[in-house]
């Protein structure tokens, strides 16, 4: 293990060494005039694309640019835990879940070892070491120099070499995305290379892409980075909705069904949301009628979407759906059902 005082420079320009064997290839096979040196954006493409990818367990420790590494103690909203896999990620997340409206806090117990994006592995001893970390990854997101996590090469991936003068030299066979990071991190400035294409990709969404160029790539790295972005829109705007329905009370202003407004079926009763994701519609105007009850949830990919669900009473049954967000505000919320364009429901604050 490494000092910690090292991990600024590590998570930016150190990495595992890795000795590659290149095959010798006859200079007759001409030359590239698409060849990249050690500081073209291919090359930062391909090293910020095959960087490890430490997002997956950010509820943990809030940070993309490494992942915690077992065991790990942790108090998470005032329950200690002990994690010795990624199955035990499951009692920290029903532990934040559990309601939508606290202050959720984990406390990481020292000392921990992290691995970062360059795929080496050191200890952290206290909360100032780990707090140079996240200065650190932020300094390295900031400047663009954070993993690439919403595009996945697959392998394996063929590297061919040229001299200075463009002939070709070799060819590497890369295996893995670790192999990648290290031989690109590695490339001398005494030759250039080239990416033998086409090749194929995993986007974010799971799509396979074939890339045929480095134009290519790198529009495919634009493309879904600016969906990540919205996708990270989209969740803080998840958050932001979150906190309208639990603070205030609602009533159902319109809902359109099959061409037919059905709000007046809905104007003696008020919706509450709590923070535990349960829902209780109210009779507001009739005494002794039973309370509706139901749940809810709200999700995001580049949308906002909201889920709802009541029970036991066929009226409050017709909005049960998966909703998409169209617009919110502090005091109305507008929704479209997913599944058919034509049904809409519209909530406002009371």
């Amino acid at each position: 293990m490494k000092k910690l005082k090292f991990i600024t420079a590590i998570l930016l320009v150190s990495f595992i060494g890795f000795t590659s064997c290149q095959d010798e290839i006859d200079n007759e096979n001409g030359t590239n005039p698409n060849t990249n040196s050690a500081d073209s954006q291919t090359a930062s493409n391909l090293e910020r694309s095959s960087m490890y990818d430490g997002s997956f367990d950010d509820f943990l420790d809030g940070l993309s640019c490494s992942s915690i590494l077992f065991p790990v103690t942790a108090t998470v909203n005032g329950t200690q835990l002990t994690l010795i896999s990624q199955a035990d990620y499951a009692l920290v997340t029903n532990i934040l879940g559990q309601f939508n409206n606290d202050d959720d806090q984990v406390v990481l117990q020292f000392p921990l070892s992290v691995r970062l994006s360059n795929y080496t592995e050191v200890q952290v001893a206290n909360q100032t070491e780990y707090d140079a970390l996240v200065d650190a990854c932020n300094q390295a997101e900031n400047a663009g120099e954070d993993a690439i996590k919403c595009l996945d090469i697959d392998f394996p991936v063929t590297i061919l070499t040229y001299s200075l003068n463009l002939d070709q030299t070799g060819s590497v066979v890369i295996e893995s995305e670790q192999q990648l990071y290290s031989y690109m991190n590695n490339f001398g400035n005494d030759e250039f290379f080239a990416v033998s294409y086409p090749i194929t990709a995993t986007l974010n969404n799971d799509t396979v892409v074939s890339i045929s160029s480095d134009l290519d790539l790198q529009a495919k790295i634009s493309e879904c980075l600016a969906t990540d972005d919205e996708m990270d829109e989209a969740e803080e705007n998840a958050k932001a909705l979150e906190a309208i329905l639990v603070e205030g009370t609602f009533m159902v202003q319109s809902f359109v069904d099959s061409s037919v407004e059905k709000a007046n079926d809905y104007v003696d009763y008020t919706i509450d949301f709590a923070g535990d994701l349960t829902c209780t519609a109210q009779n507001v105007v009739t005494a002794g009628l039973n309370d509706v009850q139901g749940t809810y949830e709200v999700t995001s990919q580049t949308e906002v979407y909201f889920n709802l669900t009541f029970s036991g009473n066929a009226t409050f049954e017709l909005l049960n759906n998966s909703w998409e967000v169209t617009s919110y505000s502090e005091n109305s919320i507008s929704l479209q059902s997913t599944t058919n364009a034509a049904v809409t429901l519209v909530l406002n604050q009371i």
